[in-house]
């Protein structure tokens, strides 16, 4: 039973992104300690990883499904995407990248208005539409069935004709240097060429990133201006962002009062 419990176990890690402990004693009826010797193999099988309370999936060469990544960090998610809103001014013009801490920024600027948005993400056009104070431009090119993202040549073509007063990036993983990575290198290409036609670009990315690890590199947080997110993991990375004068911006911290 224990190694069908384990793929179970499994099962749901893939499509959640992430499980509790105390979730999966009342889901499978066994004891806490079942529970850890679980997922303490399957972390040892390096397919899950453990964190405080639990586990998450465990890729480097993959992302979790679309739906997974919307529920993982959800109200962190949405912190982010009202303190990214709340540095973009009406009549500016900016373009929103893939994923779902993008997705919050688009909800958090529906009552923005003169805006000329551009995007690459079905779901950010979709949720733009029916606002008709903003203008919205789509990129054409590829659809990636997953989760919507236009990618490809056509994209990167398109961005290159715009100068934008702000993007709004977000990364798959930042590695303990700085960089920042993703998993589709065609992504990738969309994303580096709306840094490079930014004026001020955000990284708008929650804490659970720098847990992560990806393949393709996007660039380096010295390549944005203003980092959002719910909390900085540790005070090395932090003190690395004053170095290159990257703005920090903690909704936790923030809501707590905190400076």
């Amino acid at each position: 039973m224990s190694d069908g419990r384990r793929q179970q176990i499994l099962d749901i890690a893939r499509a959640t992104g992430t499980l509790g402990v105390d979730a999966l004693v009342e889901r499978f009826g066994v004891s806490p300690q079942t529970i850890r010797k679980d997922l303490n193999r399957l972390c040892e099988e390096r397919l899950l990883i453990r964190t405080h309370g639990g586990a998450r999936l465990a890729s480097r060469v993959e992302n979790m499904s679309h739906e997974a990544r919307r529920m993982l960090a959800r109200e962190a998610k949405r912190d982010i995407g009202h303190a990214v809103a709340a540095l973009i001014p009406d009549d500016a013009s900016l373009f929103v990248n893939v994923g779902t801490t993008n997705e919050a920024v688009a909800r958090a600027l529906l009552q923005h208005s003169g805006l000329l948005l551009a995007t690459n993400n079905l779901d950010v056009a979709a949720l733009m539409r029916p606002y008709a104070q903003n203008k919205v431009l789509i990129a054409p090119g590829e659809v990636r069935s997953s989760d919507g993202a236009v990618i490809g040549e056509a994209a990167v073509e398109f961005v290159a004709q715009f100068r934008f007063d702000f993007a709004v990036i977000g990364a798959s993983a930042i590695d303990a240097d700085g960089a920042l990575l993703d998993y589709d290198y065609r992504e990738v290409r969309v994303a580096r060429e709306i840094v490079a036609n930014a004026r001020h670009v955000i990284l708008a990315v929650d804490a659970s990133k720098h847990e992560r690890v990806a393949p393709v590199r996007i660039g380096h947080v010295s390549d944005v201006h203003t980092v959002v997110t719910d909390r900085c993991p540790n005070a090395a990375f932090a003190r690395a962002l004053a170095g290159f004068d990257v703005r920090l911006i903690e909704t936790t911290r923030r809501a707590d009062g905190a400076p």
